[in-house]
């Protein structure tokens, strides 16, 4: 029977209040929102905890001591977990917990969850050592299994991380690069030793998304259901991949929906049967061998249908923004000044040029989700906005012209 790898992704970004030109050369605090919107950072933060996190983190812990088999993994943004120490201790404290219990994997990733690979590799191996610090400091742990933002991946993204030492990274199972092959095994990158694990996105999908969808042929989706499609894969994998955002429990799909009562009772029934198994990433890049090389060139990420950049890319808009951000590095670094160099990493963030994507139709609807903005070009002027006005504090610091 296949082993069972459930990975749960968390993060809250610094989401950008709307910054005026006026506020330009005059309001340096970006991220501040102190107006009663229900988009406002710190309200979003706590709406989610107790939406998802403390419910769902008792719920695992629950399992974690009724099934000694029963383990998973989460990789934490670096910037969620400053605003838990902050302003949640005691989510913070619940997630610790989980992890004491030694069966609960952290994977590594970018400390700010930027697009850093695609523009600074140096930056991107700056993220990785200032995530796996915090990691370290919080958890007393060292991650040693990447996955990059929105998993975005190619070959030489899998032969950098494995430079830096880790033993496997994650990746989507994207039809278009398997192919005739299976996403329920693990492979390995060209001239490469890591090992590749790959997102089973139907099953995973099936849980994220569809879960509360009335119009799905398998509407209602219960834990023994799902366990008997885990069952069926006997003979055709070693491992299925669930991979998806923590907030699919509690905030995607509400309470009301069922989700807590299947998670309590999914692993119980994939153990129902002797042979099942759950594992880490760790364990499984350990126990399963690579299947075979799978080439994988051009860059590819489980976001929307399209599963490439497009989310983050796609437009004039967010070109341009990742341009002029990216271009301000060696100015912003040289000024050796930490609330500059933070401010400009807090831009990094993907999710302000996820909420530029101009993208219609059912992708549409998902870009909107907790956007604090009304528009993608609402997003881009403020964003550009902030831009200006950084490049003016970069100036004063340095006292040359930019």
């Amino acid at each position: 029977m296949p082993a069972t790898c459930l990975y749960f992704q968390v993060h809250q970004p610094w989401r950008l209040k709307k910054y005026r030109v006026f506020d330009v050369g005059s309001d340096h605090d970006y991220f501040s929102d102190n107006t009663d919107s229900d988009r406002n950072n710190l309200k979003i933060l706590h709406k989610v905890a107790h939406k998802c996190y403390l419910p769902a983190n008792k719920i695992l812990l629950d399992l974690l001591n009724k099934h000694p088999e029963f383990c998973c993994s989460f990789s934490f943004s670096g910037v969620v977990l400053e605003q838990l120490e902050t302003n949640l201790p005691e989510v913070l404290k619940s997630f610790v917990n989980l992890v004491k219990t030694k069966r609960v994997e952290i994977l590594s990733e970018t400390y700010y969850h930027s697009l850093s690979y695609l523009y600074s590799p140096d930056e991107f191996r700056s993220q990785i050592r200032l995530h796996d610090q915090k990691i370290k400091k919080l958890f007393g742990i060292i991650p040693k299994v990447f996955r990059n933002t929105e998993l975005i991946y190619n070959d030489s993204l899998a032969q950098e991380v494995e430079k830096l030492g880790f033993k496997a990274i994650l990746a989507e199972g994207a039809d278009h690069i398997l192919g005739w092959r299976s996403p329920n095994y693990l492979y390995s990158p060209p001239d490469s030793k890591i090992k590749l694990l790959l997102k089973n996105y139907r099953l995973s999908d099936d849980i994220a998304f569809r879960f509360s969808e009335k119009s799905w042929s398998d509407y209602p989706l219960t834990a023994p259901k799902f366990a008997s499609w885990l069952n069926k894969i006997n003979g055709a994998g070693d491992i299925v991949n669930l991979f998806m955002d923590y907030e699919t429990f509690g905030e995607h799909q509400w309470a009301d929906t069922g989700i807590f009562e299947f998670l309590k009772h999914l692993p119980g029934e994939i153990l129902k049967h002797p042979d099942n198994s759950f594992v880490t990433p760790t364990l499984a890049a350990k126990i399963f061998p690579s299947r075979g090389e799978l080439n994988i060139p051009n860059f590819i990420s489980w976001a929307d249908l399209e599963r490439d950049l497009s989310a983050w890319t796609g437009n004039s808009m967010q070109q341009e923004a990742l341009r002029h951000l990216y271009s301000l590095q060696s100015d912003i670094l040289t000024t050796d000044n930490q609330q500059l160099i933070t401010d400009w990493r807090r831009l990094q963030t993907s999710d302000h040029f996820y909420y530029m994507c101009t993208k219609w139709f059912a992708d549409g609807d998902v870009h909107k989700y907790f956007n604090p903005n009304s528009s993608p070009y609402e997003a881009f002027i403020s964003y550009m906005n902030v831009l200006q006005d950084l490049k003016l504090r970069v100036q004063q610091c340095n006292n040359v012209t930019m």
